[in-house]
């Protein structure tokens, strides 16, 4: 199909969300791409003065600040990669906590969401781009009847996936999209109602996807994994346990 079209296709599954809320705003931003600029961003984010600086943008992200824009947003999730505590290979300690608990496959008592809820939020208390856990906690602050936090959290989660989606269309190398955890690439696919079926590194920093036949007869999606493989390579490739998945 020719890439105009594939464009498109890529955009309507933008509108069509299947995560959340944040559809709306996106769509009256006409889903725009907004390629990232990181050495734009890295300035932006350390300057004092600036409004995307990130000690400004985390107060306003746990304010449930909802006037919180999407580029905003973009400076919040990319700019992540320039904090010292960024790894991209972290693993929660309290993982196997959450899936002993998530993956029973029957209806939790109060207690276990209560658990649920302990963990995932210890969890992105250390590593708030948790995506997984987000979601997660969504589902288990829903268990026990808490809405409003839910929905708090679902709204961040619907425009942190929204952050990703209009980094690109990820239909070439050239307009990948950007992320920050190779963990997200399977969420955003999910999101869109799809599933990865293969996965392919392509020289020198793209992920590739092929995902299972769809009725839109899109083979697959790139994702640029540029920022990981730097912040890798920098700081944490000569230590025990950083393996790259």
């Amino acid at each position: 199909m020719p890439h105009d079209i594939l464009r498109k296709i890529a955009l309507l599954l933008l509108a069509t969300l299947l995560c959340g809320s944040a559809v709306a705003q996106s769509e009256e931003e006409d889903s725009e791409m907004i390629l990232p600029d990181f050495t734009q961003i890295k300035e932006a984010v350390n300057d004092p003065l600036s409004v995307y600086y990130y000690p400004t943008l985390t107060a306003k992200y746990y304010s449930n600040d909802t006037t919180m824009t999407l580029e905003e947003y973009h400076y919040y999730y990319l700019g992540y990669t320039f904090q010292e505590d960024y790894n991209p290979y972290r693993k929660s300690e309290y993982a196997h906590q959450i899936d002993h608990l998530y993956k029973q496959g029957k209806k939790l008592s109060v207690a276990e969401y209560e658990n649920l809820i302990k963990f995932a939020q210890q969890t992105l208390n250390d590593d708030p781009f948790d995506l997984r856990q987000i979601n997660i906690l969504v589902h288990a602050l829903k268990g026990v009847n808490r809405y409003k936090e839910a929905s708090v959290w679902q709204y961040r989660l619907d425009m942190l996936i929204d952050a990703i989606l209009t980094t690109g269309d990820g239909l070439s190398p050239e307009t990948a999209w950007h992320v920050i955890y190779p963990t997200h690439e399977y969420i955003v696919l999910n999101c869109l109602g799809m599933k990865g079926v293969e996965f392919v590194f392509v020289a020198p920093c793209y992920d590739y996807i092929e995902i299972e036949k769809n009725n839109r007869n899109i083979e697959g999606f790139y994702f640029n994994v540029e920022r990981i493989l730097d912040v890798y390579d920098t700081k944490y490739c000569h230590e025990e346990g950083n393996e790259r998945e």
